[in-house]
């Protein structure tokens, strides 16, 4: 913020009052709501019907010294496809600023807050061009985004000059495919583009997966942040074949079969970030839908401290992951960081003096150090012979990807009886459900017992962004209806306002809430009697074991979540349960 910016926006009231746009008393009563409201002075004047943006805006002009643009008599369709792409969708809204023009190295955009020179040395950083500032109204900005950047992807000027197709009989069960169109069409430069378009808006919105699904006469495109899938803007459907055939030949995949399944993966770079895409393709009603998994090494937190683990359960992992030989077991649902926990683990354990191996489907992130296979079922490299081959490279620890049957779990229980430190996931509800899940797979319960020496489940919660983080007080009855501990007659939560930070939803990041249960003495009695799990719950939690809810509930407490993140998680669990 440049110097005097704060002092100038405390006088913005008196510059109003001395232009005559307000009255005194309009100036109290939108301070006095301005305690309440994150919300800048004038446009909550606006937001209170005090006064119109249009009024309001010239005048701001002028005392900031920033030249006013009025966008509703600014012919947006006039303004260069370059212009219109220089800028991901995704800052635009954001920051609440449009670009204009570019001429001789200076790009102009109009902005609603011109004093925002992070927002400025962004977009400069970005593009490589100077920046030049126009004030806009904020409901402008908004309108001109929504009116032409979801016409950005139909303009003939971006997507070239479309072939008119005729309408061809195909007979039922037939398709025509004309491989050598697909290819041209997917190499244009517009469907290039807009691939790379939607790539980097989710790369630079965080998220982990790219969704273009077909329907009957739409695509639909979204993105899953935080683990919530949200909508976008949509190229339009009819191009469709050219896009999944661009998605292709990224991922060298066969552009002439759209009958089957396929999977891939390629690599992409942007601004020196390397990434790895893996794709997967499948047929559907109204076409072939594609995912695209954004794998992003800088995205991926290695320290345990800061997965999420408590104080207690973290000092028990350290202790059980550092024993020589035994099975750690890491389970839970698709999605809730299993492999971000054994990433974390490896690395802690990826010293000189050891030699470890993993067998994974797939290998999703690269350590050096680590020897990483990934299986190919289709040459019979599966889970089990990667395995058994490991055993003779003088390992000291193994990671098999998912334990999914009986010989996979009899190979891993052989290594760790032969002193060896193996790690490996299920795809049970809970830490207690590993157990079971070996006995109902056929494993021997002393076999269990003389290996298993934990096992940990875990899930992923949204948490709070802190830029617009706030505390409110819930009655300890109120609490209590849903579910949650309380003893206080009243406790004071936090949530998240939504701010430009976080795209007004209130929530950046995610973190794990985890339950651990160390293999003690009393454990291994149930499991030998063939106990169910949920008597080995209840032993676990008399041994001190938080479960995931109680886990939840103290990142509520301590304001890292919100008391929505724990509903879902203990809804979740209920179901499964």
């Amino acid at each position: 913020m440049p110097k005097g910016a704060r002092s100038l926006r405390k006088q913005i009231g008196v510059v109003l009052l001395e232009a005559g746009v307000i009255t005194p008393q309009q100036l109290e009563k939108a301070l006095s709501a301005q305690k309440d409201v994150k919300r800048r002075l004038a446009y909550l004047l606006v937001d209170l019907g005090l006064v119109e943006e249009k009024v309001i805006v010239p005048v701001l002009a002028a005392f900031l010294e920033v030249p006013f643009l009025s966008l509703s008599e600014l012919n947006l369709e006039k303004i260069s496809p370059k212009v219109k792409g220089i800028i991901p969708e995704f800052l635009m809204r954001r920051h609440l600023l449009i670009p204009t023009s570019l001429t001789a190295g200076d790009l102009s955009i109009a902005m609603a807050d011109p004093l925002d020179v992070l927002a400025i040395d962004d977009i400069a950083r970005m593009t490589g061009y100077q920046v030049k500032t126009f004030i806009a109204g904020e409901s402008e900005i908004k309108e001109a985004i929504e009116r032409y950047y979801k016409k950005f992807l139909t303009l003939d000027d971006i997507l070239g000059e479309t072939r008119k197709k005729r309408i061809e009989v195909v007979r039922p069960g037939e398709e025509v495919t004309d491989v050598a169109q697909l290819k041209v069409d997917a190499e244009s430069g517009a469907v290039v583009n807009i691939v790379n378009h939607l790539l980097i808006e989710a790369i630079e919105a965080g998220a982990s997966d790219v969704h273009i699904e077909p329907y009957g006469h739409k695509l639909r495109t979204r993105y899953r942040v935080d683990g919530i899938l949200y909508e976008v803007t949509s190229p339009p459907k009819e191009l469709h074949p050219a896009i999944i055939s661009r998605v292709k030949i990224m991922s060298r995949l066969d552009i002439a079969e759209r009958r089957l399944p396929q999977d891939g993966r390629c690599k992409a770079v942007l601004e020196d970030r390397e990434i790895d895409l893996r794709v997967s393709i499948i047929p559907t009603a109204f076409g072939e839908k594609v995912v695209l998994r954004i794998l992003d090494p800088e995205g991926l937190c290695l320290d345990l401290s800061e997965l999420g683990f408590e104080p207690e359960a973290l000092s028990v992992y350290k202790k059980g992951i550092g024993r020589p030989h035994g099975i750690v077991l890491v389970t839970g649902p698709t999605g809730c960081g299993k492999s971000t926990t054994l990433y974390s683990t490896l690395k802690v354990l990826n010293t000189i003096d050891r030699n470890i191996l993993t067998v994974e489907d797939p290998v999703e992130y690269v350590i050096e150090g680590i020897n990483q296979v990934q299986i190919k079922p289709e040459i019979g490299l599966d889970f089990v012979t990667g395995l058994r081959s490991f055993m003779r490279q003088d390992p000291n620890i193994l990671m098999v990807g998912e334990i999914r049957d009986r010989e996979t779990a009899e190979v891993a229980i052989n290594a760790a009886l032969t002193g060896h430190l193996v790690f490996s996931t299920l795809h049970t509800n809970d830490a207690p459900g590993a157990i079971t899940r070996l006995v109902n797979m056929g494993i021997e319960p002393f076999l269990i017992t003389s290996t298993v020496s934990m096992s940990l489940s875990q899930r992923l919660v949204r948490t709070i962004c802190s830029h617009c983080k706030e505390n409110y007080l819930v009655s300890r009855a109120m609490l209590q209806e849903i579910g949650f501990p309380s003893r206080e007659e009243s406790s004071t939560l936090y949530r998240g306002a939504g701010c430009e930070k976080c795209g007004q939803i209130g929530y950046k990041g995610r973190i794990g809430v985890f339950e651990l249960m160390e293999m003690s003495d009393s454990i291994r009695d149930l499991v030998l009697d063939r106990e169910p799990t949920h008597k080995i719950r209840e032993c676990a939690r008399k041994e001190g074991m938080l479960d995931l809810k109680e886990a939840a509930a103290r990142k509520v407490f301590t304001g890292i979540t919100t008391v929505e993140e724990f509903l879902r998680i203990t809804v979740e669990e209920r179901m499964l349960h």
